[in-house]
């Protein structure tokens, strides 16, 4: 059987092989993450995700801005039994992160390894009276205005509960029909004491 599929199409044989390995990502979905080398369990874990995710800094900025994209930022922990399962039960999902791949650009920060842009988010979230636990769910513009968000959010709706889809589709609704406004009304999250700040 394999060698007559190497003489029919080696291409076709070489998708099925990838296939069967598991090798072949959804449409959309990030292969590999920019968390592979970080010192944190937390996102150690999270690199093995099909969400394209990037750690805090300024390359993730300069993308959104780049793309013209809303970026969503996830702030979690390795202890919050929450983040744990907002992590398997919609972040490891392909076609959710191939959604999140296509129209966002994804932020993980871990509450432990920087606790400063932690206390920064949970601030913003507070005065936007947002929920400041964990996990935190943050929409941010690429200039850093925070202007939508929660806490955790479940796969699919309950208990009067939205789904995170439901939210990563509020939050683009948001960014692409009242961005003039909540450029204005956002809280920077990249400004410490009033100024600038580079991580």
């Amino acid at each position: 059987m394999r060698t007559l599929l190497r003489k029919v199409s080696p291409l076709l044989y070489a998708l099925m092989a990838a296939g069967a390995a598991g090798q072949i990502a959804a449409p959309g979905a990030a292969r590999s993450n920019h968390l592979k080398g970080s010192s944190s369990p937390y996102l150690q874990r999270a690199s093995q995700q099909p969400v394209d995710w990037y750690p805090w800094g300024e390359e993730a900025f300069r993308k959104a801005k780049d793309l013209d994209r809303p970026i969503l930022l996830d702030l979690g922990a390795e202890w919050c039994p929450y983040c744990a399962q907002m992590d398997r039960e919609s972040y490891s999902q392909p076609e959710l992160a191939a959604f999140i791949n296509d129209q966002f650009v994804a932020v993980k920060v871990d509450h432990d390894l920087q606790p400063e842009i932690a206390a920064r988010l949970q601030r913003a979230q507070a005065f936007m009276n947002l929920p400041v636990g964990l996990p935190l769910t943050a929409f941010l513009s690429p200039s850093g205005k925070l202007y939508f968000g929660g806490g955790y959010f479940p796969a699919k709706a309950r208990s009067g509960k939205p789904s995170l889809q439901e939210m990563l589709k509020g939050a683009l609704h948001m960014f692409r029909e009242q961005r003039e406004v909540l450029e204005q009304s956002g809280f920077d999250v990249r400004k410490q004491g009033g100024a600038q700040f580079h991580e």
